[in-house]
């Protein structure tokens, strides 16, 4: 696998190639059509992507502060292909490191019941069910940053 750095999207041709891979990776499996995933705290969150010397994403995740303490991560993937790697634990590493930056004392998500155990091994636990604006299943997670 060629060399991964982790950054924010810089270019406008970037920030389009970070949507798209967005909705291919979260959205896409789902049969869902191909619309941004955007909301309301897209312009205050922090983006991030984890992309190749050949300028292919590999991961994509981001991270915004619900009050003064609590941070969320939202819109986490990662390629089929890479899974299993640490391209995942890298970024997520990532997202933890931004909200600890900003003040954050912990850090909660809403995972896919799939992607429990990838959470639970970065010692995030289990809080609570969560439905979803795309109606899967999810679980409520949270972690105490140190």
């Amino acid at each position: 696998m060629d060399q991964i750095e982790i950054r924010s999207p810089k270019t406008e041709a970037e920030w389009k190639k970070y949507d798209d891979f967005r909705w291919e990776v979260l959205r896409k499996p789902l049969k869902m059509s191909h619309i941004p995933l955007k909301d309301n705290l897209e312009d205050s969150s922090y983006h991030f992507m984890a992309i190749t010397i050949s300028k292919k994403i590999l991961a994509c995740g981001r991270v915004h502060m619900n009050n003064e303490y609590e941070a969320q991560i939202r819109y986490m993937g990662v390629s089929d292909g890479v899974r299993r790697m640490g391209v995942g634990t890298s970024m997520v590493n990532k997202l933890e490191d931004k909200a600890k930056t900003l003040g954050a004392k912990y850090v909660t998500l809403n995972a896919r019941n799939i992607a429990l155990d990838f959470y639970k091994s970065l010692g995030y636990i289990e809080i609570e069910p969560y439905e979803s604006d795309i109606k899967i299943p999810h679980t409520r997670m949270e972690k105490i940053l140190t």
